[in-house]
């Protein structure tokens, strides 16, 4: 039983309702890890976030040509949910007090963003996928897959550097 007042009534039309929330999601995303670089006192941390914001301007472009394709006219839909991820980002990172901490918190957060992100790109390939719209599949499965790349970047800097330091502080 459909609602008539509801808009989404087909896995195409989900799909281009997730992709206006993807513009959305980018624009925020790059505002704020343009803060972020700032915000960073680890050199290859401030060097793996401006490699982020990088594929974020590339993704944001993708998707606006995404859209364009699909002619889809509204894409003012705000995404909540980075929203909120970028809210508690600015949170956690300023109620840290040592610098070394900070860079921790700052690379947790931007990975739980990424590990968002690569799940909703991976969805939106698989969706494209079953439309047989196999040039949008590819380019969110190359959104997906550069998310991953990005991931693994944090998490050798987490591994290899940031939690180490961070560590270090807390011994003190």
């Amino acid at each position: 039983m459909t609602d008539k007042n509801k808009t989404v009534v087909n896995l195409h039309q989900l799909l281009d309702y997730d992709a206006k929330k993807f513009v959305s999601a980018e624009i925020q995303l790059r505002d704020a890890l343009k803060a972020w670089i700032d915000e960073a006192s680890s050199l290859k941390l401030k060097s793996v976030i401006q490699r982020y914001l990088e594929h974020v301007m590339a993704h944001k472009e993708k998707m606006e040509h995404f859209i364009a394709d699909e002619e889809i006219y509204s894409v003012s839909l705000a995404n909540r949910i980075i929203r909120a991820f970028i809210d508690e980002t600015n949170e956690k990172i300023g109620e840290c007090a040592d610098p070394e901490v900070k860079d921790a918190a700052l690379l947790e957060c931007v990975q739980s963003i990424n590990h968002f992100k690569i799940s909703a790109y991976g969805s939106a390939s698989a969706f494209a996928n079953e439309l047989g719209m196999t040039k949008s599949a590819e380019l969110f499965h190359e959104a997906e897959a550069s998310e991953k790349q990005i991931d693994d970047r944090l998490s050798q800097l987490a591994e290899h550097e940031i939690n180490a330091r961070a560590k270090v502080r807390l011994e003190h």
